[in-house]
């Protein structure tokens, strides 16, 4: 590898994060074309179902003919299926680029190695590996859908300095500042989904939309195993795509389905059933029944857990993960903790 790749590759990575929230299912990507150690072309995939990375870095670049002489620093492994857009691996062989540097592989069965071969086929130099770790960091979304077969799984709560995420009329207002709560909205327009239990539904009366920021409302999820919540709740208002989940019927209105699922393997399949209707992530942000049935399977990637200084007292406890926080921070009077269920 040469040694000025990390940097381009860096800065491929830094373009793929302007798709976050616009891409969901395709990954996110970012593309630069350096010509004698100038960049002349980049681009990142901006929506889903529009050209990626690489069709609109190779379209930036002025001099089509400089490509047979230049390096492409990608941060996935090039399609080499059509899909909503042709192969990106054939227009790189149609532009005769000389070298690719990939910064990981594609697990994607469709894809798999076989961008790669494509373009090795063709005779260009194809090295890969270049951030890896960091290219797959940034795409675990999309990883773990595939290599897991269920949606990312990032659960949130606040909780106070004494341990309880709600008082014992299961009143949680309000636990941690402003800043969190408003960070909190910028979390949910980043992800496919949002999902709370029963109690979080009922007590709370949430709206479970973005606010304060902009970005997409995530599509709602409601566990309601017995259909027993109020028609009123605001979830069932029809105004953004909601799933409800339960052990009675399943139906679907205008904007709202009901699924029924069964009784014992019923948070396996509802990670199925989003994983058919191709939702990458899920943000899961109570109750506490919810978060402790989640984190006793298993079924989490990743908590955001803001640690607050109010004190109840009494109340329902916080959930409890069995490793420490890989990373903590300060949001005004809040700490911020950050687990990964690697």
């Amino acid at each position: 590898m040469e040694a000025r790749d990390s940097l381009y590759m860096r800065r491929a990575l830094d373009l793929a994060t302007r798709g976050r929230g616009a891409v969901s299912p395709n990954p996110m990507v970012g593309c630069v074309i350096v010509y004698n150690e100038k960049i002349i072309g980049e681009g990142w995939h901006r929506q889903y179902g529009e050209g990626h990375a690489e069709v609109n870095a190779v379209a930036s670049v002025a001099d089509k003919a400089l490509l047979s002489q230049s390096t492409c620093y990608v941060t996935l492994e090039p399609c080499s299926h059509h899909g909503k857009t042709p192969p990106c691996a054939d227009l790189l062989v149609s532009h005769q680029v000389k070298r690719v540097v990939v910064a990981v592989k594609d697990s994607n069965p469709l894809v798999g190695g076989k961008g790669i071969a494509r373009m090795k086929a063709a005779g260009v130099q194809v090295d890969y590996g270049v951030l890896e770790a960091e290219a797959r960091e940034l795409n675990a979304r999309f990883f773990t859908a595939i290599e897991k077969g269920r949606p990312y799984i990032l659960l949130k709560w606040a909780q106070t300095a004494d341990g309880f995420v709600a008082r014992k009329n299961f009143d949680s207002k309000w636990i941690s500042g402003k800043a969190s709560r408003q960070l909190v909205h910028q979390w949910r327009a980043d992800e496919d989904a949002i999902m709370v239990g029963t109690n979080t539904a009922h007590y709370d009366d949430p709206k479970l939309n973005v606010r304060g920021v902009s970005g997409k409302d995530p599509l709602r999820i409601v566990i309601d195993r017995d259909l027993r919540l109020d028609r009123g709740l605001k979830l069932f208002d029809e105004s953004q795509a909601t799933v409800c989940y339960n052990l009675e019927k399943s139906d679907s209105l205008a904007n709202l389905d009901y699924v029924r699922l069964g009784k014992e393997n019923f948070l396996e399949e509802l990670l199925a059933d989003l994983q058919s209707r191709k939702v990458q992530s899920v943000l899961v942000e109570g109750g506490s029944g919810l978060l402790n049935a989640l984190i006793e399977k298993g079924f989490w990637d990743e908590a955001r857990v803001f640690q607050s200084e109010t004190r109840f007292g009494e109340g329902v406890s916080a959930p409890i993960l069995p490793i420490p926080p890989v990373e903590t921070a300060t949001i005004e009077k809040d700490e911020l903790q950050i687990y990964r269920n690697h």
